[in-house]
Formats: structure tokens, C-alpha cells, sequence
């Protein structure tokens, strides 16, 4: 199992990789990024996440080091360096390096690393029975930039810690108008009936490239969809809650803030539209995550 880090389209070890101390992503988050993982070694929507990333350094102007098909073709070329039976990539774009100093002017050359780490799934026993997630309130560095991918997560870190003093998985932030968008590194789905709900992108959402996925399969598993804000007293009064994101695919939520979600374990709606996502990305013959 390998790490690769590709720093501006030359591949390092882990340990002889180097960016400078006034690369501004270090200095201030000034940057994108992107997760993408694996099945059977090829990247999972591997254009979708390099358009992305492409809008995301648009929306806080970035300016592209070179097109996205370059983009994508370093991203295979890191995997294929790294070998690995199943990897994820962390993709991430800065504004470059330059003298200290708030004005993005100060640096003309964007700077792009890949890191491919070997796949860890998290352990069955969560998906089997679920996981607790708390609310938090909170404004993020990406709400001032309308949804971009950003590199700085100060506050998503900070909402995590207070979720990991708690015991809990993951924190569900609720902006500024008392609804719940997202969590740190994920987004939220309810189950009401048999109808699916989520966030608009308008609330202020990542509109997560799993979750486009989910919503387009989801009348496989016999759900209607809506699109409309959250707010704590819906996610608290759903019959089933999950989380959705590249690396844990749909995570049953069972526990909101100490309070249980519908029966207590994960639903069959969230099961169901779980098996159809596998099918939809080419693992149907491969076992359940909740199955050791």
C-alpha cells in the first residue's frame, strides 16, 4: 500500500514532499481542493470533481495552472504511481506562494498537490448500526464564497471537536438562519415516509458529487425526492437521517444530539438506496458495508 504526493505534476514520496511556508494555503486557506476514491482502482466521477474544483477556483479566483484534462490525467497518473487496490485522492489547488500579505496579487503562480493515500473504510459496525452526529451553529469560510470547495475548515474543525468530545461521529452545522445545510464533511438527507429531502444548493450547500449521485438514482429505491431547507425539528421528526460523501458513501445517522432518529437503527430506505448506490458505481456483487 502506497502514499504518493504529486507536487505540480512531479511525484514525490510522502517524505520528500515540500511546499513552501509562504504557499498562501498554509498562510491564510487561500485554496480548493477535491476527495475522490476508488472502485476497482479508477477514479469514481473523476470529471465531476475536476469540473468542480475548476468552479471552486473560479468563485475565489484562482486562475487554473492547466486545463482539466491535464488535471485529470496528473490525477490518474498519481494513482497509478501509488498502486494501491483502492485509493482516495485529496486534490488541492492554491493560490500560490508570494510575500506576506493579504492581497492576492502577491502570488502569480498557482500550485496544485495530489495526495493518494491507500483506502481505509470505516468499520461495518457503523454502518450496521448507525452513528450519532450533534448540531452545531456556526458561519464557515465557505459561505462567503457561495459554495466553493475551500481549504480553510477552522470552523468545521472546531465543530468536530466539539462532536468527538461528545462521543459523536459528525456535526451537522446549522447556518445562520437556524437551518441545518450540511455537516463538516458531508451532506444530510431525511427520509419522511418515502420521500427524501435535502438542502438546496441556494441554502448554501457543497453540492457533494455523491449527493448528485444519490438524488439521481433515488426513484431506484422507490424514493421521491425534495429539495427544500432544513431545519433541526425536521431532521429531529425524520424516520430515517443519513450522511453522504465520496469516502463513506451513505452513512446511517441514529442519534441527533442524544435523541433518537425513528426506531433507533438504520432505516430500510437508507439500506436500500445504499445497495442501489453500489450498483449505480459497479459494486453490486460486493457485500453490504454493514456486513464484517
Amino acid at each position: 500500500m502506497s502514499r504518493i504526493a504529486c507536487i505540480d505534476g512531479v511525484i514525490h514520496a510522502p517524505e520528500d514532499a515540500k511546499v513552501s511556508v509562504y504557499d498562501r494555503g498554509f498562510l491564510y486557506g487561500d485554496s480548493v481542493f477535491e476527495t475522490i476514491r476508488t472502485y476497482g482502482g479508477r477514479p469514481f466521477a473523476l470529471d465531476e470533481h475536476v469540473q468542480r474544483l475548476e468552479r471552486s477556483a473560479a468563485q475565489v479566483a484562482i486562475p487554473m495552472p492547466i486545463d482539466r484534462a491535464a488535471f485529470a490525467a496528473e490525477i490518474e497518473r498519481a494513482l497509478a504511481a501509488a498502486a494501491n487496490p483502492e485509493s482516495y485522492v485529496r486534490a488541492t489547488l492554491t493560490r500560490g506562494t508570494g510575500p506576506l500579505g493579504l492581497d492576492p496579487r502577491l502570488a502569480a503562480h498557482p500550485l496544485r498537490v495530489i495526495l493518494v493515500e491507500p483506502l481505509k473504510l470505516l468499520p461495518a459496525a457503523m454502518y450496521r448500526d448507525g452513528v450519532a452526529v450533534i448540531t452545531h451553529r456556526t458561519e464557515r469560510a465557505c459561505d462567503a464564497a457561495h459554495g466553493a470547495k475551500v481549504g480553510n475548515y477552522l470552523a468545521s474543525v472546531l465543530a468536530i471537536r466539539k462532536a468527538c468530545d461528545v462521543g459523536a461521529h459528525e456535526a451537522l452545522i446549522i447556518n445562520t438562519a437556524g437551518q441545518i445545510v450540511e455537516g463538516t464533511t458531508s451532506n444530510v438527507f431525511v427520509v419522511r415516509g418515502r420521500t427524501l429531502i435535502t438542502p438546496p444548493e441556494e441554502a448554501g450547500i457543497l453540492a457533494g458529487i455523491t449527493r448528485a449521485h444519490i438524488l439521481a438514482i433515488a426513484d431506484e429505491a422507490g424514493l421521491s425526492v425534495e429539495l427544500r431547507p432544513l431545519v433541526p425539528d425536521d431532521v429531529r421528526a425524520a424516520d430515517e437521517v443519513f450522511l453522504s460523501s465520496s469516502l463513506r458513501e451513505l452513512l446511517p445517522v441514529v442519534v441527533v444530539d442524544g435523541a433518537p432518529i425513528g426506531s433507533g437503527k438504520p432505516g430500510p430506505n437508507t439500506r436500500a438506496l445504499h445497495l442501489a448506490f453500489r450498483r449505480h458505481v459497479g459494486m453490486g456483487d460486493a457485500k453490504a458495508p454493514w456486513v464484517d
